[in-house]
């Protein structure tokens, strides 16, 4: 069999399975997880597959005319480098663990047989985003990818956040959607052609005749896709779906696809050192206000869904220095860790029954409780907080080594400002980091308080991916860092001495100021009563999750919605703490000057509609029918009435005519 024919079948067979789960899950239930597993498996062996064959060296590509257009035409085309190879393996790893993790996550769930096959759907699409050679068709995947959220992030429809999140997530995506598919017209416009090898011919040869406004118009885009400032807000509200939706949209599609669509096109945004600046500038915006407000949020799923938006933050980061290696190897190493720092999370959550960090402080013997969670969790914090030998520090020291090449006027790919702008922003993120992620780490497992009610052992399927997840993040870094160039555009991605220190010692700074902020708490805190939390709403009112215990609900106070006085990030931003754990306020700011204005905007079309517009329609229709009124009451049927009507008009005229006549 071709690579060609391989390459065709990854996408394909989750493709088949959505459309066989959706029709079987209700007459054969029983074949709903085979085929939710079995065929995502399949594509991942075949990504590997591809992968062996690709090796790294020439690109493989193929096309075929999809359909005529009369002008630009539109091809179904495969172009995978290693670039590709490598991102669609990650996708096949992180769908299939997800995918297993849910049988054992949602095993009661009724809603299960839509679900597993909108995560199939979800794993092709962005497999065609990975494998297409042709933007128009790397936009279908796009799309579906952007529909497919929608309905995940709302799988509890029930639930208000859940409706809201799943709406907002659409909206705002579509948003940065819509000015992105104006710069792929634009683009292809001026290259000729939608294929990505002869726009990257185009741009090589100087064929771009506005490249700032076309690499604006994209980043638009990739901004909403990849949550990026100032598109970013939908991404904390999506923590309202289950648990295994957060790990597939966070570590491997979705927010991936963007940061994935500049790396291969990167080109195009380095003609222009102005897009290269703006893009630096929303990466380091991004990233260090990220990292801020995940050092507030209560909600452990929060918490990670701001890190997620800071590592992306990194990857655009890496990206604006022009290194798309960097940001490739950082997106591989964070798709391990991620996706296992959400499994590992909902074991948490399934355990204590909560998403409250403030509830779990108040508990102690979680940790004992999921142990397989505590100890893959662990590794996956330090992963994130770019503690060496974990796999973050060696892809997160790539990533701050490119940008220390560039500021210093090594490299060319980008200008120097670029550089420094990344490097400052990502030394101040790693500090941050560390200290959220030592901070989650606290209050999950060191709190103090009453016992964890037991709800029985985790099920195999679920432990059993967190140590799959486990093992790149452990060894992935060291080895990949080395192989990896070869795969890419030949640079090394050797950690430099200078970053590898300052970032180090800046990682190790967070982790001791939060362990020390946190000793401090305790000892306030051990002066307020204590009690365990289960399954109530967080101190924000945010929702449980769905699938959270809820048995326990009525055996504890109102101590749930207690500010929790433990919490070392009071301490660590002081001021800062309340707007961080808004997100900024930036929900309040788009809602006074843009929904409100649009709000307003329509109900004023509503009044011009109702007391205008219908007033003219209704005044239309009764004038004809008032006057048919009065002609109706003439109608008497009397012909001495006609008589007389007719003699005195006559008279009337006769006079008037006589009047007229005497008068000129």
């Amino acid at each position: 069999m071709t690579t060609t024919t391989l390459a065709v079948l990854v996408p394909l067979l989750p493709f088949l399975a959505a459309v066989a789960g959706l029709l079987l899950g209700r007459t054969a239930p029983g074949f709903v997880r085979p085929l939710a597993v079995l065929p995502t498996l399949a594509s991942l062996v075949l990504a590997v597959l591809v992968a062996v064959r690709q090796g790294g060296g020439q690109a493989i590509s193929a096309a075929t005319e999809l359909t005529p257009t009369g002008s630009i035409p539109i091809d179904l085309a495969l172009y995978i480098d290693g670039f590709a190879a490598l991102v669609a393996v990650l996708v096949g790893v992180v769908a299939t663990c997800v995918q297993i993790y849910s049988t054992g996550y949602l095993r009661d769930d009724p809603r299960y047989p839509s679900y597993a096959a909108l995560v199939s759907l979800f794993t092709s699409a962005m497999f065609v985003v990975v494998y297409s050679g042709d933007l128009m068709v790397l936009l279908v995947g796009w799309e579906v990818m952007g529909i497919c959220s929608y309905f995940l992030v709302g799988h509890y429809w029930e639930t208000p956040e859940a409706r809201a999140a799943s709406i907002k997530a659409f909206l705002v995506t579509k948003l940065g959607d819509v000015p992105f598919l104006i710069g792929l017209f634009a683009l292809a416009t001026d290259a000729g052609s939608f294929r990505i090898t002869r726009v990257l011919g185009a741009v090589a040869s100087g064929g771009l005749d506005h490249p700032t406004l076309i690499a604006l118009l994209l980043l638009a885009g990739v901004a909403g896709k990849s949550a990026q400032f100032p598109l970013h807000t939908w991404l904390p509200d999506a923590m309202a779906g289950p648990t295994p939706v957060s790990a597939l949209i966070h570590a491997a599609t979705m927010v991936a696809a963007g940061v994935y669509f500049v790396a291969r096109l990167l080109p195009v945004f380095q003609a222009s050192a102005a897009a290269m600046v703006v893009l630096a500038v929303m990466a380091a915006v991004t990233m260090a206000g990220s990292a801020l407000a995940a050092l507030a949020q209560d909600d452990i799923k929060r918490v990670l869904a701001y890190s997620t938006i800071g590592q992306l933050g990194y990857m655009t980061g890496a990206l604006a220095v022009g290194d798309r290696g960097a940001a490739v190897f950082h997106l591989l190493s964070h798709g391990a860790f991620k996706a296992l720092l959400f499994l590992a999370a909902g074991a948490v959550i399934h355990a204590a029954g909560t998403n409250s960090l403030a509830a779990m402080s108040r508990m102690t013997g979680l940790r004992d409780r999921v142990p397989d969670a505590f100890w893959t969790m662990t590794v996956a914090l330090l992963a994130l907080a770019a503690i060496p030998p974990f796999s973050g520090f060696f892809s997160k020291e790539s990533v701050l080594g490119a940008a220390e090449h560039t500021a210093t006027g090594h490299t060319g790919h980008a200008p120097v400002s670029a550089g420094w702008i990344v490097l400052v922003a990502g030394l101040l993120t790693a500090l941050l980091t560390a200290a959220y992620a030592t901070r989650l780490w606290l209050l999950a497992f060191r709190g103090r308080g009453a016992e964890v009610p037991g709800h029985g052992r985790q099920p195999l399927t679920m432990t059993v991916v967190l140590w799959v997840l486990a093992t790149p993040s452990l060894a992935f870094g060291g080895l990949a860092y080395r192989a990896l160039p070869a795969w890419f555009d030949g640079r090394p991605l050797t950690p430099t001495l200078l970053t590898s220190v300052l970032g180090t010692g800046l990682a190790l700074v967070g982790v001791l100021v939060t362990y020390g902020a946190w000793q401090r708490t305790r000892v306030i805190a051990a002066r307020h009563p204590m009690g365990a939390v289960v399954a109530h709403p967080d101190a924000e009112g945010g929702a449980v999750e769905a699938e959270a215990i809820a048995d326990h609900a009525r055996v504890y106070g109102g101590v749930a919605y207690a500010p929790d006085p433990a919490d070392p990030g009071r301490v660590l931003l002081g001021p800062l703490y309340r707007p961080a754990a808004h997100g900024f306020h930036l929900d309040a700011v788009y809602a006074a000057l843009f929904v409100r204005p649009v709000q307003a905007g329509a109900s004023l079309v509503r009044f011009l509609d109702r007391e205008v517009v219908d007033t003219y329609v209704r005044g239309a229709a009764a004038f004809p029918r008032w006057l048919g009124a009065a002609v109706r009451r003439a109608q008497t049927g009397n012909v001495q009435t006609y008589v007389s009507a007719l003699l005195a008009g006559t008279v009337v005229l006769t006079v008037a005519v006589l009047l007229v006549a005497s008068g000129a």
